[in-house]
């Protein structure tokens, strides 16, 4: 369904023109019998096949069938056009269906041929009139000022198309944009959320499990059998409560960010460091971000640091979190053996705990970027971008 505001326009020009059309051949055919020309049988029957035929074509453009192709659009327009001829010859009444015709040549017969077919209809009402009535200033003024307004109105209604497709491609895209505007909020409102519920459990039914457990075990060294049993079997399970606390607790939100993603990557450095033979610098500043930033910078950092030590053979890597008055930046460097970028997704590489490209979808996916430099022989630097207008 279309949304443009323009629609009723085009559907009041459309009807308008059809009333016009109509209407005049009617009054040529009227006038015929009202005058009691010779003809006016003849003009009736042609009268009615041009209404004929103008209508069914009408019909057959509304609903596309058969003018899907231009060869059948061609061949009405040629058939009205010599119903047309032949009632202006008939009759001179027939003359003034060249008015709304201009407008059909100039929608159907697209570019200079529907100018060509202007023109020459418009010398042939001329002609036509002339003979009926006479070659006077006005029956030669009348057509060409006609034609001339017809294609003044026709250029201003292909200028009302072009413009209601731009309105109509604009206003898809705000409506594309307006969804994934709303999805993102509703993932941000999602992810928050389960950052808070994972804060609210550590703090409440996690210490306090845990409290419960410290005060067990204490109570089990100073009660003699078999009370001892049942406290011990009360810890057991205030312990199983606990681990299946935390593991809520880290299905909510990654523990590494409990500290904030500066510690989280410094930990995720010693680690690696711990690991492997690299020596890993890490080096972030405290940045203020939402827990789906966080999440995902530090899932990039972990499958570039896993690439680095295990498929580039590097020796030392560093690790730079930063912040520019409009864009967060998280840069992964290291001096290994390199890679082909062209071959990004090359097995090697998706060997790794974090494919290239699941890397760029996943900074996509919050309208960042991920740009990563390397050749054989060379480091690699991996580098994510957002802006934080986005993300603030």
């Amino acid at each position: 369904m279309s949304h443009s505001t323009l629609a009723p326009v085009f559907t009041g020009l459309r009807s308008g023109l059809h009333a016009l059309l109509v209407g005049l051949a009617v009054f040529a055919v009227v006038r015929a019998f009202v005058v009691s020309s010779p003809v006016a049988v003849w003009t009736l029957l042609v009268g009615a096949g041009f209404v004929g035929v103008y209508l069914s074509g009408a019909w057959a453009a509304r609903t596309g069938i058969p003018f899907t192709r231009p060869a059948p659009a061609i061949g009405w327009v040629i058939a009205l056009t010599v119903l047309w001829a032949v009632l202006t010859w008939l009759r001179p009444e027939g003359a003034y269906l060249v008015f709304p015709l201009f407008f059909l040549y100039l929608h159907v017969l697209r570019g200079r041929h529907g100018v060509v077919a202007v023109v020459a209809a418009t010398a042939f009402a001329i002609v036509a009139l002339g003979l009926h009535l006479g070659f006077s200033v006005g029956g030669v003024v009348g057509p060409l000022v006609g034609a001339g307004v017809a294609l003044l109105i026709g250029l201003g209604y292909r200028a009302l198309i072009r413009e209601a497709h731009e309105r109509e491609q604009l206003l898809a895209e705000l409506i594309a944009t307006r969804s994934r505007l709303a999805e993102t909020e509703r993932e941000q409102g999602a992810l928050a959320e389960r950052a808070r519920l994972a804060r609210d459990i550590h703090d409440t039914v996690a210490q306090g499990l845990s409290s419960i457990q410290m005060l067990l075990r204490a109570a089990e060294r100073d009660t003699p059998e078999p009370g001892a049993g049942y406290l011990r079997l009360a810890r057991e399970t205030a312990a199983g409560s606990l681990a299946d606390t935390r593991q809520i607790i880290g299905e909510l939100t990654p523990s590494r960010l409990d500290d904030g993603l500066p510690a989280a990557l410094r930990r995720l450095g010693d680690e690696q460091s711990r690991r492997s033979a690299a020596t890993i610098e890490v080096s972030a500043a405290d940045v203020d971000l939402p827990m789906s930033t966080q999440t995902a910078l530090l899932r990039i950092a972990q499958g570039a640091l896993s690439n680095a030590v295990r498929h580039a053979d590097a020796t030392h890597i560093t690790v730079d979190l930063s912040a520019a008055s409009e864009t967060v930046m998280l840069t992964v460097r290291d001096d290994g053996c390199g890679f082909d970028t062209t071959r990004a997704d090359a097995d090697a590489h998706e060997a790794g705990s974090f494919g290239l490209r699941a890397m760029s979808e996943r900074i996509g996916q919050l309208d960042g970027t991920l740009t990563i430099t390397s050749a054989p022989g060379r480091g690699t630097p991996v580098a994510a971008h957002l802006p934080t207008s986005e993300i603030r």
